[in-house]
């Protein structure tokens, strides 16, 4: 059962580094056995799937390269961080004959994963006004990484994807201190010039 949890916190990462891309690292990986077990992925024909999750992830590696490709790339893996996640965590923990409560938690948690760190990617692109290219380079390699993860080495991938998560938190905190302190000079700004006008 912790086999199954860390390996479902590697794909619902993943899923939150890149959308299509993991889903088609996932099904070279483990055949399209897979894809037939994952909702409304397993309606699609193979070869229709195969082409447009190819196109998806050419999209989403290319435009996250380029200054104005990422913004729409961020939209778009925005939209779909959790709906990938879910479907990932989903497909792997039907996949494990769980109860079908349990299932839908894990698929659950596994969206929300995805998009928390979705966010924080967001978050960080226009705190640091774009991103250094090594960065950009970074998440396409962990994203892969965690989808061989999640098949070779469940309990590294989940490790990982918690470290991602205690990121994330700290990152939610760091805003949190940035934009008070923010407040606090543009208030400090508003006042000094009556306080001066005051002493005239």
């Amino acid at each position: 059962m912790l086999e199954i949890v860390f390996a479902i916190l590697s794909v619902s990462a993943a899923a939150g580094m890149r959308s299509i891309l993991p889903l088609l690292v996932l099904g070279c990986l483990a055949g399209e056995g897979l894809w037939s077990k994952v909702p409304l992925l397993e309606h699609v024909s193979p070869p229709v799937l195969v082409g447009v999750l190819v196109t998806g992830s050419l999209f989403e590696v290319i435009a996250s390269k380029d200054p104005t490709g990422i913004r729409v790339s961020q939209l778009f893996q925005l939209c779909l961080s959790p709906l990938v996640g879910g479907l990932l965590g989903f497909s792997i923990a039907r996949a494990s004959d769980l109860p079908m409560v349990v299932v839908a938690v894990l698929g659950m948690v596994s969206g929300l994963l995805a998009l928390v760190l979705q966010l924080v990617q967001v978050g960080w692109f226009y705190r640091l006004r774009g991103l250094p290219l090594w960065m950009v380079f970074a998440q396409d390699f962990l994203c892969v990484l965690l989808i061989i993860f999640a098949f070779g080495s469940p309990q590294h991938g989940g490790i990982l994807a918690l470290l991602l998560l205690w990121f994330a938190i700290r990152s939610a905190d760091e805003w949190k201190h940035w934009t008070q302190g923010g407040i606090r000079q543009r208030l400090a700004q508003s006042v000094q010039p009556r306080s001066t006008e005051l002493d005239r």
